[in-house]
């Protein structure tokens, strides 16, 4: 057994950690690196890039056969072909993640250590059985991992996550996706436009982080128009049968129904890597997932000399909030005992369906009733996204009463990746509606939606203000 001594150790290499380290550095403490699994990030390898060249592919397919509505005729049947669109994916993967381990190699050879931690106490880890480091700091960034309910683990290999699809050499025949989640909606929706028979379950009606009921419920109505999707399904029974999936289950029309499938892709949530830590070894307090406490603005652990980062924490599992909170633990760690605030971003959650969700700021589900007005578009009759023919959707806008500051949004739409940015931004800086459509828009832009949602949302506070008054 080894001894290592360093001012901070740094669990975990994904982006967090990454993050973490680099900032150490850079403050000019010396740091080390811990990683027991292969290096890459979740976003490159299994997360956002994969998934998105998979759902290019997905809108390839589906533009090419809805063109008519344009009169432009496309001869014969779109065929998709499964190995080539998955050597895509796969080869366009690698590519990402060569970018995350070059800048991995390049990291110094001594700062480098391979291999599994766990807390022998707040500072001192041991690494396998090969090295104990003795660090003045920690740092947390082991990311996170699918969450399997225990009832689908008698699936065996029928049953998938999203690592596992990228995998693939080809497209199955037939998917059963548990959990209309920005995952499960996001592959669910791409491997029904390849050509899979999709359907996808969930529990409670949730949808793509929706909170908003009439968004939601809007949502709900376009993907059902598209595959199959019960938000609030009701299966009777999941089981293996020979080399397939068998689901007996309650269909919309009231109907049971029994169904067959190549796999079942589960994309219930991830849970955190902190289970295998030895936390119980440190003086840490735990929440009931086995998270520790911590302030989300220093990322610091308690009054501990430790610091969690990243989907460790199991705050914000989206890459710039990693990246975020990675440079923030990093940088506390180094001056710590001192610690300051770090910057954290409105929040900005986007959902790459077509249409695409945004979720901007204060959700609607913790906005407090009889204190905000909501403005509204419906992007049916918006002229840019009717030329397009991408004219479905809704937006709704959440402003504050006594002040008129724009609150936050949620929305399912076109454009909604770009719609989000500019709300997040108006969002962090605190404007108000009144200062926000004092903002350009040009014509004819799918923006222009955005400004009817504004100014719905200016006549309800004049209306508000009016009623206060009175």
């Amino acid at each position: 057994m080894k001894t290592l001594h360093t001012d901070i150790a740094v669990i975990g290499a994904g982006t967090a950690g990454l993050a973490a380290y680099r900032a150490a550095r850079a403050a000019g403490k010396r740091a080390v690196i811990i990683e027991g699994g292969p290096y890459g990030t979740t976003c490159a390898r299994v997360g956002c890039m994969p998934s998105k060249l998979l759902i290019a592919a997905a809108e390839a397919a589906h533009a090419a056969r809805h063109t008519d509505a344009f009169g432009v005729r496309v001869a014969g049947a779109v065929s998709v072909d499964g190995p080539a669109v998955m050597d895509r994916v796969k080869r366009e993967r690698d590519r990402f993640v060569g970018f995350v381990l070059e800048g991995v190699e390049n990291l110094p050879a001594e700062d480098k250590l391979h291999g599994y931690a766990r807390f022998v106490s707040d500072t001192v880890l041991r690494v396998d059985d090969h090295t104990e480091v003795h660090a003045s700091r920690v740092v947390i960034a082991t990311g996170s991992r699918p969450a399997i309910p225990a009832p689908f683990l008698s699936l065996g290999d029928r049953l998938v996550v999203n690592d596992d699809v990228f995998a693939w050499d080809t497209l199955p025949a037939s998917v059963a996706v548990f959990g209309p989640g920005v995952i499960g909606l996001e592959l669910g929706q791409a491997l029904a436009r390849l050509g899979v028979k999709v359907r996808v379950f969930g529990v409670s009606g949730s949808l793509g982080g929706i909170s908003d009921p009439a968004v939601r419920q809007a949502a709900r109505k376009i993907f059902q128009g598209e595959f199959y999707l019960d938000p609030d399904a009701r299966v009777l029974e999941t089981q293996r049968v020979g080399d397939e999936v068998e689901i007996r289950y309650i269909a919309l029309d009231n109907t049971e129904r029994v169904e067959r499938f190549e796999y079942a892709l589960v994309a219930t949530g991830r849970r955190p890597n902190v289970d295998q830590l030895g936390l119980e070894n440190t003086t840490l307090k735990l929440d009931g997932r086995g998270v520790p406490h911590y302030d989300r603005l220093t990322m610091q652990a308690g009054d501990s000399a430790i610091f969690i980062a990243g989907d460790a924490n199991a705050d914000a599992p989206l890459l710039h909030e990693a990246a975020d909170e990675g440079r923030i633990a990093g940088e506390n760690a180094a001056r710590y005992p001192e610690r300051r605030p770090g910057l954290r971003r409105a929040p900005l959650g986007v959902v790459f369906s077509d249409p695409q969700i945004a979720l901007v700021g204060t959700p609607h589900a913790r906005l407090q009733t009889g204190q905000f007005v909501t403005g509204a578009v419906d992007f049916g009759d918006q002229g840019r996204s009717r030329v397009m023919l991408k004219n479905r959707g809704m937006l709704h806008v959440y402003a504050d009463i006594a002040t008129g500051r724009f609150l936050g949004a949620e929305m399912i739409g076109p454009s909604a990746e770009h719609i989000g940015h500019l709300l997040a931004w108006a969002a962090q800086q605190e404007l108000t509606i009144a200062q926000m459509l004092e903002m350009p828009f040009y014509h004819p832009v799918v923006e222009e939606g955005l400004r009817t949602a504004l100014r719905d949302a200016a006549a309800r506070l004049a209306q508000a203000g009016a009623r206060r008054a009175a």
